[in-house]
């Protein structure tokens, strides 16, 4: 999709004056677009008379409370996000665990979030908070797993290169939670408030569906297993091989359960396009998935197509894309899908002219490091970057060379951000 030239009054810095700043600007334009300060409150419409629960589970869950009681006062409810994401409550209890292989905290917090709703009434209103990295922090291991196979199992799919919608599907089978069970433990009224990371926003894919019923089979996660050559406990296999304890769509228990996305990368994209001030904008995507390295030779090679056919004079192009890659370790550097992406996309461009680029993670976090993600242009040193990609080692370069983009917690997730900046020949 093509957008033309955006109104000046709400554009980033000149992109030409300062490339840098005005990738950055457009990064955090797709950040706040997706504050969940923004997109609560208007999703809540009026408290619901009685009692009122809220439960909730990701990195954006703490803010989503925060945005919540902003909008109704305190509120009595658990929420488990990640550790430094907690965010000031009246009422709702904020618990902080680990993401993305999860621990103790996230455990024992969960079992709290079943104890909760499974012992309410028919009467009462549940609000679940929901957001990207619920898998790894909505832990409850279906019996007779333990946490530590359910660790040994995240961290083997996490290297495997495996697609975040494959990995969930093995996650919901061995989960007691995951897969709709949340919502079917629940005899109460259920309204579930979801902020996508996945492409496709699909609320089954979101946090490996929670409150939304599963139609895969134990069998497509063993597939999924072998596919991947997936290192993982034989007891996880053993439970695969006994059957699941998900809900299948059709189960009457979900009727008690409406469940929203209230913000997804589509939205984020456009913020940033509306942001991009004379640049003609192209949104490749909102959903691309695949090799971090593959993607960026792709953009790599759009890039310099369109940089050979501009002339003195033209607008700056823009090209905009989110999605989910993934990476393949082969390595043992640190690194993550977007700064992976970025390192292979100053390789494949080696220096050209004119073309500058973000890749970043808008929950701040790529990969496990406490690092958004990566800028990158036709000044950088590529100094051992290919010794870098080898070993999955982006983290690692970027901390060397310069061009780390380091957010902190930014209390949303909205997937991964990508900018690509082709600016024309000068006079």
């Amino acid at each position: 999709m093509t957008r033309p030239n955006a109104a000046p009054s709400d554009a980033a810095p000149d992109p030409g004056a300062d490339p840098t700043a005005f990738l950055r600007a457009l990064f955090d334009r797709a950040v706040a677009a997706a504050d969940p300060m923004l997109c609560v409150p208007g999703a809540l419409g009026d408290r619901p008379a009685g009692r009122v629960v809220v439960i909730g589970a990701g990195k954006a869950s703490a803010r989503m409370a925060e945005a919540l009681e902003s909008a109704w006062g305190p509120c009595e409810g658990l929420v488990v996000t990640r550790y430094g994401y907690a965010r000031p409550c009246d009422g709702i209890e904020i618990v902080e665990a680990a993401h993305p292989v999860p621990d103790a905290a996230g455990e024992a917090a969960t079992r709290r979030i079943l104890e909760l709703v499974s012992g309410l009434e028919a009467g009462d209103v549940v609000i679940a908070l929901i957001s990207g990295g619920a898998s790894a922090l909505l832990v409850a291991p279906r019996a007779p797993l333990t946490l530590a196979d359910k660790r040994a199992v995240n961290a083997g799919l996490l290297a495997s290169g495996a697609p975040i919608g494959a990995m969930n599907v093995v996650r919901k089978h061995l989960s007691a939670v995951k897969g709709g069970q949340l919502a079917a433990s629940c005899p109460a009224r259920m309204e579930a408030l979801v902020i996508s990371d996945v492409a496709g926003d699909d609320p089954a894919d979101i946090a490996s569906g929670p409150t939304v019923g599963e139609a895969s089979r134990p069998a497509d996660a063993l597939a999924i297993l072998d596919r991947y050559r997936v290192d993982v406990p034989e007891a996880a296999r053993a439970v695969l091989r006994g059957g699941s304890g998900v809900v299948a769509p059709g189960d009457p228990r979900l009727a008690r359960c409406r469940t929203r996305v209230i913000a997804a990368p589509a939205q984020s994209l456009a913020a940033a396009a509306g942001a991009a001030g004379p640049c003609e904008v192209t949104i490749l995507g909102d959903a691309l998935e695949g090799e971090a390295r593959e993607l960026a030779a792709e953009h790599a090679a759009l890039a310099l197509r369109i940089r050979a056919g501009m002339t003195t004079g033209d607008a700056p192009r823009l090209l905009l894309s989110g999605g989910e890659c993934t990476v393949t370790r082969r390595g043992d550097g640190s690194g993550g899908p977007n700064a992976e992406y970025a390192l292979a996309l100053a390789l494949a461009l080696d220096g050209a002219p004119g073309i500058h680029a973000i890749a970043c993670d808008t929950d701040g976090v790529d990969g496990a490091a406490e690092v958004a993600g990566a800028l990158i242009g036709p000044d950088m040193p590529l100094d051992g970057a290919r010794e870098a990609l080898a070993r999955n080692d982006a983290h690692g370069f970027f901390g060397r060379a310069g061009g780390q983009v380091v957010t902190g917690p930014t209390l949303t997730n909205v997937n991964d951000f990508r900018a690509i900046l082709v600016l024309p020949p000068a006079v």
